[in-house]
């Protein structure tokens, strides 16, 4: 694309999400001749999003707030952006950004709009009131805003285009699979193994129910009780938007068992790696494909993982991962100890997951992927 710039604005609900998980992404775009905004709330991430060369629009929405005054408010925001911009092609990220931006789009009149879904399982795995009502609005109103003729949806993986497909057979065409957000294989290298005993097994991410950080917890428990002297890391922060978010005095009281540590946030999670031998992720459901496997199978740690949709694409099981039944503390336990108990199958695992992740999950493929969607939307529309 050449010429003048064609602006682009991400939609989503919280700066920290985009810097983490979809900054690749922009600077590729940036690179492609956008004009790239970023809308979001904003809490501690605009210096440096600003950093990379985007401009920040800053939202009033919350994540949690989703009463219908709280969505006509931010639908009515959202539209209000759209029409002063007049963005060249939205880019919407995760449910909330894609039912209410898709909303406001279609009101504005915007010529492109682009929606990412990640872990469309979510909305039949959780019970939360939240997963109900996210569930009900894209059920209702996908085949309206995300699958018109101006329109594509992004989704991870396969099961997920299934379940938004069956919105709407006849638009199939719209739907794209691009598995992940793209791991930075010059930054995330294979690092040695810590020196053993004992066997550390780590989990990093959001301090939720859903992610299985309770089961991985009795697990660990299990071992203990077992004579295995199984250490758990825990890394990451509760979030206070997510009704099944732990709490700090949770945390701190599983961080006084014994072989627990709960680590809070780390800014490089290779930190984590460099100290612990299995990446653990014992998620209900809902994952669209998690970065936090990716870049562990990027430095080269063999996986334990439920297997769940999200999860087993790229947690492959006998190849680099061992998967179990969700919720089932039990078999986590002893897929744990099996790992802990065989050097040879976790260098095996660690060989093979950061030759997986560098065939098809890199930062270049994931960008390229979606760049070519961009300019086939252009083409089409």
């Amino acid at each position: 694309m050449s010429g003048e710039k064609r602006k682009l604005i991400f939609l989503v609900t919280e700066d920290w999400y985009f810097w983490s998980h979809r900054l690749p992404m922009a600077r590729a775009a940036q690179q492609a001749g956008f004009d790239v905004a970023v809308a979001t709330r904003v809490v501690a991430h605009r210096a440096r999003i600003e950093a990379a060369g985007c401009r920040v629009i800053p939202l009033r929405w919350r994540r949690e707030e989703i009463g219908p005054s709280s969505s006509l408010a931010a639908i009515a925001e959202i539209y209000r952006l759209y029409r002063r911009e007049r963005p060249f092609v939205v880019h919407h990220i995760a449910h909330k950004a894609a039912i209410l931006g898709g909303i406001a789009a279609l009101l504005a009149r915007v010529p492109r709009v682009v929606s990412f879904i990640a872990g469309v399982g979510y909305m039949g795995t959780s019970r939360s009131r939240h997963a109900r009502l996210v569930g009900a609005a894209t059920r209702l109103l996908s085949p309206v805003l995300l699958l018109r003729r101006n329109c594509r949806v992004i989704v991870q993986n396969d099961e997920d285009r299934a379940v938004i497909e069956a919105l709407r057979p006849a638009a199939a065409d719209r739907i794209t699979v691009i598995r992940g957000s793209g791991v930075d294989l010059d930054h995330f290298k294979p690092l040695p193994e810590p020196p053993s005993p004992p066997i550390t097994a780590a989990y990093v991410g959001r301090m939720i129910a859903i992610k299985g950080v309770a089961t991985l917890v009795e697990a660990q428990r299990l071992l203990r009780a077992q004579g295995v002297e199984m250490q758990l890391q825990l890394v990451g922060t509760p979030d206070p938007a997510n009704p099944s978010s732990f709490d700090e005095a949770t945390l701190r009281a599983w961080s006084q068992r014994p072989g627990i540590v709960w680590c809070g946030h780390r800014d490089d999670v290779r930190e984590t790696w460099a100290t612990a031998h299995i990446a653990a992720l014992a998620s209900e459901g809902g994952e669209g494909v998690p970065k936090t496997l990716l870049e562990a199978a990027a430095v080269g740690r063999a996986i334990v993982a439920t297997d769940v949709p999200g999860n087993r694409d790229v947690a492959r099981h006998g190849i680099n991962a061992i998967l179990v039944p969700p919720g089932d503390a039990a078999a986590l336990a002893t897929a744990l100890k099996s790992l802990a108990s065989d050097p040879a199958r976790r260098r095996a695992y660690a060989a093979a997951g950061r030759s997986l992740v560098a065939e098809g999950f890199s930062g270049e493929a994931v960008t390229a992927a979606t760049l070519a969607l961009y300019r086939a939307l252009s083409a089409a529309v």
